[in-house]
């Protein structure tokens, strides 16, 4: 794994897949059929996310670890 943001992981049985977002880059989210497929295909989209940043000249926010819910 190559970025260090943290990445939320569930099951939704609405959608019957998984869900993984990444709450620090706004809107991040992919699904998968697994726990391997989801991850492959959230890295795929925090690509994206990045690039699409640099070309908008967006700021891309570090990676924080864990963050804390109140």
């Amino acid at each position: 794994m190559k970025h260090k943001y943290e990445i939320i992981i569930y099951w939704s049985s609405e959608e019957n897949v998984f869900i993984a977002e990444v709450p620090e880059l706004a809107g991040c989210k992919a699904d998968g059929s697994d726990y391997i497929d989801v991850v492959k295909n959230i890295e795929v989209i925090i690509d994206e996310w990045i690039e699409t940043a640099k070309i908008m000249k967006r700021a891309i926010p570090e990676a924080r670890g864990k963050l804390s819910f109140a």
